[in-house]
């Protein structure tokens, strides 16, 4: 059991199925602009329009469009920019509850990475090698248990034949 659910966090870590999430939620609020802007703005004009086409009199008694008659022979609402507006604004506010989501489980999954990185980071080397019989030694030692080498007499002796041999070549 245990398995199956390391197994199924990881799946549902990965990027793509993030991503996936992502785009299916977000399609479904901007789902819901087209379906008010259809409703509440376009249709009510077209049907307008096709009555005003048809000849039916939608006008009062002034001479006036009366938009009363128009809803009642369309059997249409009128134009609601409100509702339209309101389909924007729920949009908006998912779209940024999604990316502060998104962005809090990419801050989680990346937890991990740099937690190991200032681990290897911190982590000083304790030893060093000796110059002359290559043997791995404190790195605190002044004097290589195994050759009796003093250090810092070896690190300098070495510097000096370095020189000698960049002025040969």
């Amino acid at each position: 059991m245990g398995k199956l659910m390391s197994e199924f966090k990881e799946f549902v870590m990965r990027g793509n199925v993030m991503d996936l999430a992502v785009g299916v939620i977000i399609g479904g609020a901007f789902s819901s602009i087209v379906t008010s802007l259809c409703n509440d703005v376009i249709m009510p004009g077209v049907s307008w329009l096709v009555a005003t086409v048809s000849g039916m009199d939608l006008t009062n008694e002034a001479g006036q469009l009366d938009f009363t008659k128009v809803t009642s022979a369309l059997n249409i609402g009128p134009i609601s920019l409100g509702n339209f507006a309101a389909a924007i604004i729920n949009f908006l506010i998912m779209a940024i509850i999604i990316f502060i989501m998104v962005k809090a489980v990419n801050k989680l999954m990346s937890l991990p990475k740099a937690l190991k990185k200032t681990k290897e980071e911190e982590a000083e080397p304790t030893t060093k090698e000796c110059p002359f019989c290559c043997s791995e030694i404190n790195i605190k030692a002044t004097r290589c248990p195994q050759c009796t080498a003093v250090l810092e007499i070896a690190a300098e002796a070495l510097a000096e034949e370095d020189k000698k041999d960049t002025k040969k070549k």
